[in-house]
């Protein structure tokens, strides 16, 4: 669903079940997506919006922000989980679905009703580029300049199936993010969109299953010395480590890994114990060849001493996942550092 759509939708479901009229009206600014004001018996309440297919906890830094300038500001998207919509109360931040759940608070009303769920049927999809091979292709796709090289090229970048290769292009050109140049070469459109649908699904699809284990190291001298633990092709750091390493600035509290290794390898080899509430998390490594990425700019190139680091792309998305309002910042800075040029500016 587009923006309008989401927002039309969402206040003739509130008229139909509430019996509460909103109208909706644009703003002129490039901040928020519009105003909507709300018809209550004791008055009117005009209320800024963000709109939102699927409130996403990426969202929530961007979000925080906005309440601060534009108030009282309200989400409106078509489906908000649970916990989100939990949080947003907790910060007063008003929140309405597709199904004509709200909240809304403010010094002259009290609104919350919740409990509805959507009666429409979700379209059906046949898109294949965001499934979990997708995702792995989409991310080789925007960390190296492959998309126009032969099906077998992409698929040993991304280690997937090379008959999924065309069903994936085919998706991503449905949806606008790929264009034909001319009858031989193709570009990917819509980078920054593109990214943040990647980090949409990196989130909820793909990175809980390539998730290897939680570990705590064995010893506070191993946990202290960190960046001595061996690193190489096969075994980098992502997350907060790897923002350290590249900022020199986010000293790490969680600790992510990405390894080709087994879980028996990388135990023996960094010394890590299993542990529930651990604080390093390692993940299977789903690209390959750590030196192909040598000329892309949106890789880190540091000291050859350095530890090996997953792409800026994947910490950028560790970092904003974490919802943590320093590790947001720090991802603020790798993108305007290392990816707003190639996501944004160049042409």
């Amino acid at each position: 669903m587009k923006e309008q759509d989401i927002i039309l939708f969402a206040l003739n479901n509130l008229a139909g079940t509430h019996q509460l009229l909103g109208n909706w009206e644009p703003v002129d600014n490039n901040q928020v997506d519009g105003a909507i004001d709300f018809h209550f018996q004791n008055g009117n309440e005009h209320v800024f919006i963000e709109v939102k297919k699927e409130l996403r906890n990426y969202h929530m830094p961007k979000i925080i922000e906005l309440a601060k300038h534009y108030r009282p500001l309200m989400v409106v998207a078509d489906n908000i989980f649970p916990t989100l919509k939990e949080e947003l109360r907790n910060l007063n931040i008003g929140y309405l679905d597709t199904a004509a759940n709200i909240y809304l608070r403010t010094p002259n009303i009290y609104m919350w009703l919740d409990g509805k769920k959507h009666t429409r049927t979700k379209e059906k999809t046949t898109n294949r580029a965001f499934t979990k091979t997708g995702l792995k292709l989409i991310f080789n796709l925007l960390t190296r300049d492959i998309l126009n090289e032969p099906y077998r090229v992409m698929a040993d970048a991304a280690d997937i199936a090379v008959g999924s290769i065309k069903q994936i292009i085919d998706g991503l050109t449905t949806a606008g993010y790929i264009i034909k140049l001319d009858n031989k070469r193709l570009a990917l459109n819509n980078k920054k969109a593109l990214l943040d649908r990647w980090v949409n699904g990196y989130e909820e699809t793909l990175k809980p299953d390539l998730l290897i284990g939680t570990f705590r190291f064995a010893n506070e001298v191993t946990r202290d010395e960190w960046k001595r633990l061996p690193t190489d092709e096969q075994t980098v750091w992502g997350g907060e480590a790897a923002a350290d390493i590249m900022t020199d600035y986010l000293r790490p509290y969680q600790f992510t890994a990405y390894t080709h290794d087994t879980k028996i390898g990388i135990m023996q080899k960094w010394r890590l114990i299993p542990a529930e509430e651990g604080d390093i998390k390692v993940y299977k490594k789903f690209w390959w060849h750590l030196t192909d990425f040598a000329n892309d700019k949106n890789i880190f190139h540091g000291p050859e001493s350095m530890p090996a680091i997953a792409p800026a792309l994947l910490t950028y998305a560790d970092l904003m996942l974490t919802h943590d309002p320093r590790c947001v910042e720090v991802a603020a800075n790798i993108y305007d550092k290392f990816l707003r040029y190639d996501f944004e500016l160049k042409q």
